[in-house]
């Protein structure tokens, strides 16, 4: 499994990849590959500031279903549009292609507490 040292991680398996004040934000391979073929992401939060732990929407898999949840503060401002008829990027490229949501970082220190490539794969045994 491939896990980035350039990102950072929470500890529900989203992934965070800084850009400037803003960040883009997926799910891990680690989470893509126990979900199993994704067909469908849900995202109703675009335009509206969701706090850190909260729902910011839904990924369906063939056999279940799981919320998204925000590992930092933001505005979301934008939901990658590939996902409406390409879900399975997020199988395919988890941290390329298969981005979900870009969001402002509004707090900084949100990222202090996200977990390095190393600190992630330890809390998943890899």
């Amino acid at each position: 499994m491939n896990f980035p040292e350039n990102l950072k991680y929470s500890s529900d398996h989203e992934w965070v990849k800084v850009d400037g004040n803003e960040a883009y934000i997926g799910i891990s391979d680690f989470a893509q590959s126990e979900l199993g073929e994704i067909v469908f992401v849900d995202i109703t939060t675009e335009g509206e500031k969701v706090d850190k732990g909260a729902v910011f929407g839904s990924i369906e898999a063939v056999k279940t279903v799981s919320d998204l949840l925000m590992p930092i503060t933001g505005e979301v401002l934008e939901v990658n549009p590939k996902l409406d008829d390409q879900p399975e990027l997020v199988n395919q490229d988890p941290y390329g292609e298969g981005w979900i949501v870009k969001v402002t970082i509004e707090e900084e220190a949100d990222l202090n507490e996200l977990l390095s490539s190393d600190a992630y794969k330890a809390l998943i045994g890899q």
